[in-house]
């Protein structure tokens, strides 16, 4: 496949959180391999963006993955937890098969200090998954 136009790489970012910010296919974003635009529709975005008419042309348009779609929701979770607090490995795993994991999640790492480290793993785990993404579609990046 071509290199596509250069794709900006925090737009790129940009439509990745917004399609993660819901649930999955609630929120849609397209990558233009012709002009590197994103394109943005939400499922009640009545009033959104004229989309162009092609768009469902996949030799054209690259649909912009949700975080599921790349492991960043759960596994990530652990990963950090085998790598930053093993100790609490079992704890954590345990949170993840009732509701509100995420918000027990984050009070531990509160109690251990380790809130900013998970931010941090998380905005470099989510970038280079990003970036394989994005060249496994032969999309190419612009700074």
């Amino acid at each position: 496949m071509n290199p596509s136009a250069p794709v900006s790489f925090a737009d790129l970012q940009i439509a990745f959180d917004w399609v993660s910010s819901t649930h999955q296919y609630e929120n849609v974003a397209c990558v233009s391999r012709l002009t590197g635009k994103v394109h943005w529709r939400g499922m009640d975005d009545d009033d959104g963006e004229e989309l162009p008419d092609d768009i469902d042309d996949s030799d054209n348009y690259v649909d912009v993955p949700h975080k599921a779609d790349l492991d960043l929701g759960k596994q990530l979770v652990f990963d950090f937890a085998r790598q930053h607090m093993a100790q609490e490995y079992d704890r954590v795993r345990d949170a993840f098969r009732k509701p509100g994991a995420y918000a027990r999640f984050k009070a531990l790492l509160d109690r251990h200090a380790l809130l900013q480290t998970w931010y941090d793993f998380e905005a470099k785990s989510t970038e280079q998954a990003l970036r394989e993404w994005a060249e496994a579609k032969s999309l190419t990046l612009a700074p």
